[in-house]
């Protein structure tokens, strides 16, 4: 782990505490740690030397932020807005900026949902993908990929994570290992997903190729036997769109992320149509995401077509009968 850089400004205490409370509740605060630090570096610089963050601190600060994106700057800009809630908790007349100063958000992107028929045509075209050197088994390793990614919802990150050993073949699941918010969880999987991964594993064995337990589940020769990098995944995800001519509303290839949005409303579409609770299955579906709260699960439940149209007919399936005709003879006179 890299080593992180002390704090060394009028404010090193009380930025050493804020993380350290973000870190204890279960946050990895690197990027925020590493904007707290910039801030830092610029009231303790010799130049400056600032004994305190003021408004016109503040504004000289964001000045050096210029060359960055403009949602990147009002992402940092945010944090240390955050940070000045917190320190006024004990400071109650320090400075907080305005956000309504801030850059304007970007607007989010509308996210792809994958259907069943979209992922049948992306596991077909993965025999299609040349084999390479540095990835003799990349056909077989990128259609585990994008089953796992489809079928599971998990992040890039807990993908490109896997090792052999987090593969349960007996229980037929996965283990991820300390994500996002530093929890474990097990995914279960589906048998059709242990069969393709066990089928995979098979095939590596026949090959001869690092089976060890601390092996990466998506492995390829780079750096001496490393999983996938991000880039390297989306490279392949990005070819398979294109060979598949699937496309965003804007005509772009849907992102890797655009599969954990599908998985969420993928799964609400198979509740709506069993006739389930939906709301009583909704921290079931926070948890296999990996979710702190089932408040984050409800911004990947895009409200498309179908599912639009199962809600509002189950909506009227149960409180038609509340809702009374209008009499057509009521206010005559």
């Amino acid at each position: 782990m890299k080593r992180e850089l002390p704090f060394s400004s009028s404010l090193a205490p009380v930025c050493s505490r804020y993380i350290d409370l973000k870190r204890a509740l279960g946050r990895d605060y690197s990027i925020e740690r590493r904007v707290l630090h910039s801030l830092d570096r610029f009231l303790s610089d010799s130049s400056n030397n600032f004994p305190d963050l003021t408004l016109r601190v503040f504004q000289q600060w964001c000045r050096t932020q210029e060359k960055l994106a403009s949602g990147v700057r009002r992402s940092a800009m945010r944090t240390i807005y955050n940070f000045c809630l917190y320190r006024r908790r004990t400071e109650p007349y320090c400075f907080v900026p305005d956000p309504s100063l801030f850059p304007l958000p970007h607007q989010k992107i509308r996210p792809y949902i994958v259907s069943e028929s979209d992922a049948a045509q992306l596991l077909a075209a993965c025999s299609r993908l040349r084999r390479i050197s540095t990835s003799p088994l990349r056909p077989e390793v990128i259609r585990i990929a994008i089953a796992l990614l489809y079928t599971t919802g998990m992040r890039r990150g807990e993908l490109l994570r896997l090792i052999v050993s987090d593969y349960d073949s007996k229980e037929g699941a996965l283990l991820i290992r300390e994500s996002k918010f530093h929890k474990s969880r097990i995914l279960p999987l589906h048998k059709d997903m242990a069969n393709e991964i066990n089928r995979y594993l098979q095939l590596r064995r026949e090959h001869h190729l690092p089976m060890s337990p601390e092996t990466p589940l998506l492995w390829n020769r780079r750096g001496g036997g490393e999983s996938y990098t991000g880039s390297g995944l989306g490279k392949n995800v990005r070819i398979l769109f294109n060979l598949c001519a699937i496309r965003t509303a804007k005509g772009n290839p849907p992102r890797i992320h655009d599969f954990r949005h599908s998985f969420a409303a993928n799964t609400l579409l198979r509740w709506y149509r069993a006739g389930v609770d939906v709301n009583a299955k909704l921290p079931f579906l926070a948890t296999y995401l990996g979710h702190a709260s089932i408040v984050s699960t409800y911004y990947y439940l895009q409200f498309i077509e179908p599912l639009r149209a199962l809600a509002s007919k189950r909506f009227g399936d149960h409180y038609e009968k509340l809702v009374a005709p209008p009499n057509s003879k009521r206010g005559r006179r």
